[in-house]
């Protein structure tokens, strides 16, 4: 028997096994202290669609991406989560499916509506506040699979379609346009960034962000972010925005208006958010400090609800007209 100590590979054998300590080490610090990533969702799999069109009935698609519904969780093995996991926790998946179906009934009566499961970024990496955590959390995985799935949807049709999302799903809409080329643009009706900023950045360094300045123009962005003062503007959701058109007059400019015939809804024009008086939005309540306090972020979608599927209903009415 050759003795390892004076085999000519010893020094190899010691430095690999060195390396596969440390390696193991790891493994171990991360099973106690590291995070839990998801697996990624298949989008070939009808199961990581939340709404996908069995049948197509109509001309024009709906693309829509669900906002935050998960909390920081932890695994068997006692590891944090902060992201959806709609490949292994079937109750994820039912969360988005809430929401997904109602948008679907008021904004997509008359498109082909599509709707993917994702890896969100969890509602307390958004309380964390950090626009780095955020943006790290979101683009390693989060946007990842949103980018995945539109790709697979643009595999299938080469229908117009309306982009869509709330929240941390209008925050994907955002990044989506900005990896578009000339040829998919082209096919966007409107795209709807509800509750969430499109930055002065954004539409520079973006020529597709080109933000809606009436009710019926088409390749634009209908973006608000609604609140009871400017004063109570999250900057993670709102901060800097420079983009804001008034759902109930279409207008950009602070002509108020009537909501429901008790709300006045009006821009301004200096935050770029819409000021509500008259709505308390007690309905919807506070969520860790982030939403609901004095912000109106979680009524964006339902508030305004008749006059978006009217809306939807206009542009591509518009975009057909400019086709022919």
């Amino acid at each position: 028997m050759v003795s390892l100590g004076k085999h000519p590979l010893a020094k190899v054998f010691t430095l690999v096994g060195f390396v596969l300590l440390l390696c193991c080490t790891a493994c171990r610090t991360e099973g106690v202290q590291g995070e839990y990533i998801p697996p990624v969702p298949d989008y070939s799999d009808g199961q990581m669609w939340a709404n996908y069109p069995e049948a197509i009935d109509h001309e024009v698609d709906f693309f829509y991406v669900v906002s935050t519904w998960e909390f920081d969780w932890k695994t068997s093995e006692g590891l944090v989560c902060h992201y959806a996991d709609p490949v292994r926790r079937a109750e994820h998946r039912s969360n988005m499916r809430i929401e997904t179906d109602k948008i679907a009934a008021c904004m997509a009566a008359d498109c082909n509506f599509y709707a993917p499961y994702y890896r969100h970024i969890s509602l307390h990496t958004w309380a964390t506040l950090s626009e780095d955590t955020i943006n790290s959390r979101f683009h390693t995985v989060a946007f990842k699979d949103v980018r995945a799935s539109f790709n697979h949807y643009l595999r299938q049709s080469s229908r117009p379609f309306i982009l869509a999302g709330f929240s941390q799903g209008a925050k994907a809409v955002v990044e989506l346009i900005k990896t578009m080329d000339e040829q998919t643009y082209q096919r966007m009706v409107a795209a709807y960034v509800l509750g969430y900023k499109v930055t002065a950045l954004d539409t520079t360094e973006c020529r597709y962000l080109k933000p809606a300045r009436a009710e019926a123009d088409n390749g634009v962005v209908v973006s608000y972010n609604s609140t009871k003062d400017v004063n109570c503007i999250k900057s993670v959701i709102a901060g800097g925005t420079a983009c804001c058109i008034n759902p109930v007059n279409w207008r950009t400019d602070c002509t108020p208006a009537l909501l429901h015939d008790s709300i006045t809804v009006s821009v301004d024009t200096t935050a770029h958010v819409l000021v509500l008086k008259g709505y308390e939005g007690s309905e919807y309540k506070p969520v860790l400090g982030l939403i609901n306090c004095g912000d109106l972020h979680s009524c964006e979608p339902w508030l305004y609800k008749e006059l978006l599927r009217e809306n939807v209903g206009k542009r591509i009415a518009a975009y057909r007209k400019g086709r022919r």
